[in-house]
């Protein structure tokens, strides 16, 4: 039996391992916590008043969420954007809207500013307005030459000045002249657009951001000094002469927060009692007005511009309208819009050809990250859709290319399998070289009359030679149809619908890789089942100015859209055309037009369009071309190629001899892109990117003031927080719990001592 005693002069013995023990675990515990308090110190950083701030104090990585850089020769500046608004007014078959851009300059010096921005590429831009403080100035078409003139004699001069002008139907940009220290600036456009219609769903879109661009170098033919003294050749021109207007800097993800946040509201009065109102890419509130009418607005506020805003809404009922018919009078014209979807039938009789399938994916950078999952689980669906009889290629290209097969394969198990295995190893690199691509998958070597030749185009179409791909198109298209599949979170629509509209096929949007299925179903319905062709429209009473002039097939499930100038509104129209091997007919009063919206300017918009492809296909020359685009745009007041709108103030606001800095304002990357995979391996270790979500509270705007264009208050914040920082109670209490800490380790330490000095 032990007694108190042996316990007793057993305790020296077993403290001295108890005490290294406790101190081992107290010592890691204290380890973790100094490791944690160093990372915690180097993330933060202190908060600065703007009084102690150079003028160009911030580096890219420094911006805070919500906020717009300024690029200038030293480097960047804040500039915060305090928001970007959109407001849109669905009302039938039209869609208003209206973007206002905000400009705030919080250095010292006066600026320019140059913003390079997005629209729908059927948008007709009609208006724009300049606020400053309590003035509102309104903008004047002019020619484009005639209206860089106006502006750059207003920068000169000290006024204030707008500029908006489209560098492509779907991109523009906005310059601001002499913007100064702390002030703000209003710049609002508007714009005119039609909805777009597939069977039962109707639906609009907002590109958010342009993407970059894939400019092929400029390519120049050496002379050749022939023995025979004729010594001249030909210089090549510049595919992209505009490169540098339509590549604005893009900021790094991982090392930017984002910029541009974005509010979008939408006012959906649709003519029909709604259903389904879906929007695939934002979170959305949905407030119903009626059975007809529902406000829809960002469930979360504002967002960062880096992904186009897509919107749907379906009927209650089970069906469409399979008819609109739409009037608006202007002057002494009537004008008419008419959407007429024929009836989907099947060809009766005598079996469908089968069809020769060209399948052409783009796998170069620009589809890194989620593009190329996309368009490889889009094109490994198409390969299952396809039947026996049928045969296909597939083509891949980045700035080189690869054609899968020698020619057009049997679709059977073995060649399908091939093709499945080729697409699921590809990997996204490189440049984007579409139009050798697009030159192989319209060589039709065999031309053989007994299959249907279609050609699927699954990529961004983030490229600067669209003109090339036209052309390219136009000259080769023989009796191949193109499928223009639109890959990622921006891509080039200006590029798909026009490709499209040359190639006799159709575009189909795929913006995430949930839709994959849902869209590459619907655009095999249109592939497999027979288009409506031959379509010509008569007017019974009018005499008319009718677009499209050569009326596109129409797929299974496509409405058939025309627009026309009358000059009465009287009889009616009949629309024929063949289903199949089948004749069809349909006859529409005129009387029974309802009000219309801005159908001037969408019937002008596509008269231009037209123009531009009569150019394209030289059944214009370029001057007659040009000379109708002129025309109808000074006439309608719309931006185009050859014209802009302009807006000075006529007080001058820089003082005289003030410098002024141009700032080139940089836009964020799209969503889902890889952005070493378009600009190449970062100089710098990576850094995670955080969640790229727009600050709501420094993105928040007076709406209200914005839509009524009231005056909004210039005076600039008088502090710039910066990324999370550390308050003086938060470092007293960091420094309080470190003193603890030591003050155990040596409590523990002391008595140790004392124990073993015992013995």
């Amino acid at each position: 039996m032990t007694t108190c005693d042996e316990i007793e002069a057993d305790k020296p013995s077993e403290q001295p391992g108890l005490i290294r023990l406790v101190l081992f675990f107290v010592m890691q515990g204290v380890a973790v916590i100094l490791v944690g308090f160093a990372a915690l110190f180097l993330s933060f950083e202190p908060v600065w008043s703007a009084e102690h701030l150079p003028a160009n104090y911030l580096k890219p990585g420094d911006a805070r969420s919500g906020s717009l850089l300024i690029k200038n020769e030293e480097g960047y500046a804040d500039a915060s954007r305090l928001g970007i608004d959109v407001d849109l007014t669905v009302s039938g078959p039209t869609v208003r809207a209206r973007v206002t851009q905000i400009f705030r300059n919080p250095t010292t010096d006066w600026v320019e500013a140059i913003y390079v921005y997005p629209l729908p590429s059927g948008g007709a831009v009609d208006t724009l307005k300049m606020v400053i403080g309590d003035r509102v100035v309104v903008g004047d078409i002019k020619e484009r030459q005639q209206a860089k003139i106006i502006y750059e004699q207003a920068k000169q001069n000290g006024q204030k000045a707008a500029l908006t002008e489209q560098e492509r139907p779907n991109i523009f940009t906005n310059s601001v002249a002499n913007i100064g220290p702390g002030e703000t600036v209003l710049v609002q456009i508007e714009y005119q657009e039609p909805v777009a219609q597939s069977g039962n769903e109707f639906s609009l879109r907002v590109p958010m951001v342009v993407a970059p661009r894939y400019n092929p170098a400029p390519v120049v033919q050496s002379v050749d000094f022939r023995a025979d003294g004729g010594g001249w050749g030909s210089a090549k021109s510049d595919p992209v002469p505009d490169r540098n207007r339509i590549s604005p800097d893009v900021l790094d993800p991982a090392t930017n927060a984002p910029v541009n946040p974005t509010r979008i509201t939408v006012r959906l009065q649709a003519g029909f009692p709604l259903g389904e109102i879906k929007s695939h890419h934002h979170a959305i509130k949905t407030e119903k007005a009626d059975a007809n009418t529902s406000n829809i607005r960002l469930a979360e506020g504002p967002v960062p511009a880096d992904r186009d805003f897509e919107l749907t809404w379906k009927p209650v009922a089970e069906k469409a309208p399979s008819v609109g018919l739409f009037r608006e009078r202007v002057g002494d014209s009537d004008y008419l819009l008419a959407f007429v979807t024929p009836p989907s039938v099947e060809q009766a009789q005598q079996k469908p050809l089968p069809r020769e399938v060209i399948f052409v994916i783009d796998n170069s950078g620009s589809m890194g990250g989620v593009s190329i999952i996309q368009a490889k689980a889009s094109l490994i669906y198409a390969l299952g859709r396809l039947q026996p009889n049928d045969r296909f290629n597939v083509i891949r290209f980045d700035h080189t290319m690869d054609v899968l097969f020698p020619s057009a394969v049997p679709a059977d198990g073995e060649h399908i399998g091939r093709a499945t295995s080729f697409v699921g190893g590809l990997q996204a690199n490189g440049g984007t070289e579409m139009v050798p691509a697009m030159r192989a998958a319209l060589s039709d070597n065999a031309g053989d009359a007994n299959y249907v030749r279609q050609v699927i185009f699954l990529t961004d179409g983030a490229i600067g030679n669209e003109q090339q791909l036209f052309e390219t198109i136009n000259a080769l298209r023989g009796r191949s149809r193109i499928f223009m599949v639109g890959i990622g979170s921006a891509p080039n629509t200006y590029l798909m619908t026009r490709a499209a509209e040359l190639g006799r096929g159709t575009f189909t949007y795929i913006g995430s890789v949930e839709q994959v299925e849902e869209r590459m179903r619907g655009l095999f319905a249109k592939l497999e089942n027979p288009a409506v062709t031959n379509l010509t429209a008569k007017f019974s009473h009018a005499a008319t100015d009718i677009t499209p002039v050569a009326i596109p097939d129409v797929y299974r499930d496509e409405p058939l859209v025309l627009a026309a100038k009358l000059d009465k509104l009287a009889g009616s129209v009949e629309i024929k055309g063949r289903i199949g091997d089948r004749p069809w007919v349909v006859t529409l009063p005129l009387a029974n037009a309802a009000e219309g919206k801005g159908l001037s300017k969408l019937w002008a918009r596509r008269k231009i369009a037209d123009a531009e492809v009569a150019r394209t296909t030289r059944q214009a020359s370029p001057d007659d071309a040009d000379r109708t685009i002129l025309a109808l745009a000074l006439e309608h007041q719309l931006v185009t190629r050859l014209t802009s709108l302009v807006a000075v103030d006529k007080t001058p606001s820089r003082p005289e001899g003030e410098p002024l800095k141009v700032a080139e304002l940089p836009i964020n990357l799209p969503a889902g892109w890889d952005f070493e995979k378009v600009f190449g391996e970062r100089p710098r270790a990576p850094v995670t990117p955080t969640e790229r979500r727009a600050n709501a509270d420094e993105a928040r705007v007076q709406i209200a003031a914005l839509k009524r264009v009231q005056p909004v208050a210039t005076q600039a914040p008088s502090t710039v927080t910066l990324p999370r920082t550390a308050t003086d109670a938060e470092l007293k209490m960091i420094a309080g719990v470190i003193l603890l800490t030591f003050s155990l380790i040596l409590l523990v330490f002391n008595r140790h001592r004392r124990q073993m000095s015992l013995r």
